[in-house]
């Protein structure tokens, strides 16, 4: 493990200082590519986000493929920001030994834990400027450090205008004298001055922001993984790499832990940039790896989920939800207008709208279960509607589905049933009172 542990007693130089001793020139000729000037000239000059984790950075090997991609598409000519994590297990072990510390406050875990990328940033910019290239390293001492937080010291969030005002004004004419920024992603800096630290995705919220600032063409995310694959190499075999994803997608897949990205970081997705997610191993930027394309979720979303009242049709029967002749029964019968479904060991509830054939399907739905061996009975109730919340990072909310149920619970209002699928959560309620539930619900959600 490496730790910086100390900076310079004088406030380091803003961006807009005169630059002394620098030279701009591309890769050495280890990467074997020689631009031409006049080529260099008519070539469109993207720019793009690089964040390495720190799976990518754990030795001086990983260290110096990472800094010859970006030499490499330094040399192409396009411009590139680079946004760091600590190298290997650095915040962790940081981490480990604070916890253990007597009485070390937040504000001082913070400072501690944010030397990983600091020291972070300052390697992989020695590591740009011994292969020839402009550089400049932003430490959170700096007068020009870029983004801004709030206090929620160790897991702070950033002020989106602040931090965009402040990368646009620093961080940008950086990139416009053809040098390359490196900067820490995991830390932030009040307004008051003090260091704090984003929780886990941080480098990816840095990375995402930027992008928005300065309206990057990409963010390539340099990871240990081949990319995103289809399922958990851990759990499956034959997992196969994605080539493109959706973010509605990458919520669901996101939800089960999986830790390409984090989901706190997907909310700073600007839908106009895309995201590629690439094998570090590769040593090139361009690697094939999963694109990801659209735009975040919401904060918060609370909105009747269906157009008109649903009705939840309860079946039950011994071991009914294991029993797989009915089960296709059951779904040939209301596959045109199934809403939701639960299920327990004796029982399952499916939550149809509440179409002209309804009454038809209850009908043939009782028939099915009362001339199956193991099925006993069927119970149906009328006339309720779906709120549904969404939002990214909704179930890390502790406390949430109280906070819902004290709201509604506030305007006498009586709660049918519950569900949550990825990052929302579906509450049943009366249909004659589902505009006066969903303003208590968004209201509590609101002012918390």
């Amino acid at each position: 493990m490496v730790i910086f542990t100390g900076i310079d007693p004088l406030p380091r130089p803003s961006s807009r200082s005169k630059r002394q001793n620098q030279t701009l020139s591309f890769t050495t000729t280890k990467i074997g590519y020689n631009p031409n000037a006049k080529a260099r000239a008519h070539q469109r000059r993207r720019l793009i986000i690089a964040k390495f984790g720190g799976s990518s950075l754990s030795n001086g090997k990983k260290i110096g493929l990472a800094a010859e991609s970006v030499a490499r598409e330094y040399s192409r000519g396009n411009r590139i920001v680079v946004v760091v994590s600590a190298v290997g297990r650095t915040t962790d072990e940081l981490l480990e030994l604070t916890n253990h510390g007597a009485g070390i406050v937040e504000t001082d875990r913070d400072d501690i834990l944010a030397m990983g990328e600091r020291t972070s940033a300052r390697i992989f910019a020695a590591s740009l400027k011994a292969r020839g290239i402009q550089t400049r390293h932003f430490d959170p001492s700096d007068r020009d450090w870029p983004i801004i937080t709030d206090h929620d010291f160790s897991n702070a969030n950033p002020s989106r205008e602040a931090s965009i005002h402040r990368i646009r004004k620093y961080v940008k004419p950086i990139v416009e004298d053809g040098l390359i920024p490196v900067i820490g992603g995991f830390i932030g800096r009040t307004r008051d001055g003090r260091i704090t630290t984003l929780g886990r995705g941080g480098s990816d919220t840095t990375a995402l922001l930027i992008a928005t600032a300065l309206g990057a063409d990409e963010v390539v995310l340099a990871t240990s993984a081949q990319g995103i694959l289809t399922g958990d190499p851990d759990l499956i075999k034959n997992a196969q790499v994605l080539k493109t994803i959706d973010m509605k997608a990458l919520i669901g897949i996101a939800d089960t832990g999986t830790k390409f990205i984090h989901r706190k970081a997907l909310r700073y997705k600007d839908p106009a940039i895309n995201i590629r997610v690439i094998p570090s191993a590769a040593g090139r930027l361009d690697a094939q790896g999963t694109q990801i394309t659209g735009g975040p979720l919401p904060e918060l979303e609370v909105k009747i989920h269906n157009p008109d009242p649903v009705a939840s049709i309860t079946l039950v029967g011994r071991d009914l939800p294991q029993n797989p002749e009915l089960i296709r029964k059951v779904t040939e019968i209301i596959r045109t207008n199934l809403v939701a479904i639960s299920q327990d060991s004796d029982s399952a509830i499916l939550y149809l709208s509440q179409t002209p054939s309804l009454r038809r399907q209850i009908s043939r739905l009782h028939d099915v279960v009362a001339n199956d061996p193991h099925g006993l009975a069927l119970a149906a109730r009328m006339g309720m509607a779906l709120i549904k919340i969404k939002g990214v990072g909704l179930e890390e909310t502790p406390g949430l589905v109280a906070k819902i149920s004290d709201a509604l619970h506030s305007g006498n209002i009586n709660i049918f049933g519950i569900l949550t699928i990825t990052s929302s959560i579906l509450v049943l309620v009366d249909w004659k009172i589902r505009k006066q539930a969903g303003k208590l619900i968004r209201n509590s959600l609101e002012n918390n």
